[in-house]
């Protein structure tokens, strides 16, 4: 189903100061929200102790994957999306570890890859392995709220378990340019629960978070996911003429469609 939010909606919202849960969030959901950065958006500033705990979440986040099939899941929505295209450009944001671009190459044998991250070492790492030598893969640096592509170089550009990071006025910014460059823009990120529900996820979390990196930025995360209602609100403040289709669950990641009517 394609959804939208009319402009005289979009026009009433500071985009700067809604809530994760979106303009119609309830109180209690909007007090499940926090400015708190994870581990992975803090600069390391050659603090190795940050750094090792930064490699420690994106080994996890990597684990994690592979153990419950998200790479598969993710590379599955990602070429059901492009399956009329015969050889598709595909711009992965946000790459982190790689591991969903890995997968596309390996699974479709003409896709042409850009797989980029905002974080130089991020990015270093892509390029030093298997990704940086493949020949139908291009590694780059670059910010998914201002991307240098021009418009519709891309069949499609996927940002996959990143989303949460943004702030709102910067997360509406990766509609409109992930919709510019590319005919359609699939995120894909955390589920954000209802708030009593929320409740419970964040009770059985907390005790370990302080000992665990990766707990420690699953709260954070879980606190900083966007609702539909949220992710209807930002296309629409991107840019009103961008579509939106959701798809998932409460137990399933969420998977937001844009492209520009």
């Amino acid at each position: 189903m394609m959804d939208g939010v009319g402009t005289s909606t979009v026009s009433t919202i500071d985009i700067t100061r809604m809530p994760r849960g979106g303009p119609d969030a309830s109180c209690l959901d909007r007090l499940l929200q926090t400015g708190r950065r994870e581990y992975l958006d803090r600069a390391s500033d050659g603090d190795a102790d940050l750094e090792a705990r930064k490699r420690s979440v994106i080994r996890a986040l990597d684990w994690t994957g592979e153990v419950f099939g998200n790479h598969e899941k993710f590379a599955k929505i990602v070429l059901d999306e492009v399956a009329e295209v015969a050889d598709p450009r595909i711009l992965e944001l946000g790459a982190g570890h790689g591991a969903l671009s890995r997968k596309l190459l390996d699974w479709h044998p003409t896709a042409r890859l850009t797989v980029t991250d905002v974080e130089p070492a991020s990015v270093a790492a892509i390029a030093a392995g298997d990704i940086g030598a493949h020949p139908r893969a291009t590694v780059r640096e670059m910010d998914a709220t201002s991307l240098d592509a021009d418009d519709e170089e891309f069949d499609l550009a996927v940002f996959a378990l990143s989303f949460h990071h943004l702030p709102p006025d910067s997360a509406a910014r990766v509609f409109a340019e992930g919709t510019r460059v590319a005919t359609k823009l699939v995120i894909i990120d955390l589920p954000r629960p209802p708030a009593p529900l929320h409740v419970l996820q964040l009770a059985a979390m907390l005790p370990l978070a302080p000992f665990a990196p990766f707990l420690h930025d699953g709260v954070i995360s879980s606190l900083r996911a966007y609702s539909p209602s949220a992710m209807r609100a930002l296309a629409a403040y991107a840019d009103p003429s961008i579509e939106v289709e959701l798809r998932g669950g409460l137990f399933s990641p969420q998977v937001v469609v844009a492209s520009r009517r």
